[in-house]
């Protein structure tokens, strides 16, 4: 059952179906039809088909002869994605260079300390949530609200990929060791050498997201 709150359930229902499509639980190809989602989230059909048809329109779903099948990203989406990130993500890490405050400087070292916490533990799980976390929080304090909300959408839509680069606590391992090294790199204030190991790192998560 749908948490009805201040936002329209039509957004909710979409919001709930995006994150389903970009996490997985609907597989490239699945089939799905309007009584089963109003099943599961247990709504009527008029916010399910508003949210198909915003679906639709992000090049998430598709009609087909069988029904709706479900596209997600695809391998190509997100080569494509990475490129315009490997291209504005730059951007981003000099703004964050130029604008760091000492708290957001104080975050994204806590965002590293714990992924070394749970990297210890053999913790995937929270060292996935806090990939995230380490890269919104340059997102954030990068200066720009465009940048922002650019780069937040695209780590959204590649979570499914981004997790696969994190499977494995070896993958995480070298996943951390690089942001160690972004952030020694950014705290020295250089924000050449930020840039060229943020580059780094995505191309190197680009390899460890496609060798399943």
């Amino acid at each position: 059952m749908m948490d009805y709150k201040t936002v329209s359930l039509s957004d909710q229902v979409y919001e709930q179906l995006e994150s389903d499509i970009l996490s997985g639980k609907y597989q490239r190809g699945e089939i799905v039809t309007e009584m089963q989602l109003c099943s599961e989230l247990g709504v009527s059909r008029t916010p399910v088909r508003e949210a198909l048809r915003r679906l639709f329109q992000e090049h998430l779903i598709e009609d087909t002869p069988r029904g709706t099948m479900v596209l997600g990203i695809t391998p190509k989406d997100f080569m494509d994605m990475s490129e315009i990130r490997l291209r504005i993500e730059e951007l981003a890490v000099r703004g964050f260079v130029e604008n760091a405050s000492a708290d957001s400087l104080k975050e994204l070292n806590e965002a590293v300390d714990f992924q070394e916490f749970y990297l210890t533990r053999g913790d995937v799980d929270h060292l996935r949530s806090l990939d995230g976390r380490f890269h919104d929080v340059i997102y954030a304090n990068c200066g720009s609200r465009v940048l922002q909300d650019t780069l937040a959408r695209l780590h959204k839509k590649i979570q499914q990929y981004r997790r696969n680069a994190l499977m494995s606590p070896d993958r995480a391992a070298n996943s951390v060791a690089e942001h160690k090294a972004i952030l020694a790199a950014i705290t020295a204030h250089d924000a050449d050498l930020a840039v060229e190991r943020m580059n780094q790192h995505i191309n190197n998560a680009i390899k460890r997201a496609m060798n399943n």
